[in-house]
């Protein structure tokens, strides 16, 4: 099993949002924002300052999919 953060990106195009635009909402890094966009650990204070920024539930953000799935091909 694996994290996808598909929905993040779907509910930034949503919100006419770009990733430039998150990171300045949430307050990220660069490097976290690149994180996100491979999948990768993120800590739960990232995707809570996430959820703060867009005003969303953890839920509406990620989820969790079994490896070999088409939302976990597309992480890699």
């Amino acid at each position: 099993m694996i994290i996808s953060y598909k929905k993040l990106w779907k509910l930034l195009i949503d919100k006419d949002m770009k990733k430039q635009d998150l990171r300045e909402a949430a307050q990220l890094s660069s490097s976290t924002v690149a994180k996100l966009t491979h999948g990768d650990n993120v800590s739960t204070a990232v995707l809570l300052k996430i959820c703060t920024a867009l005003q969303c539930d953890i839920a509406d953000i990620m989820e969790v999919v079994p490896d070999g799935s088409p939302a976990s091909e597309e992480q890699l």
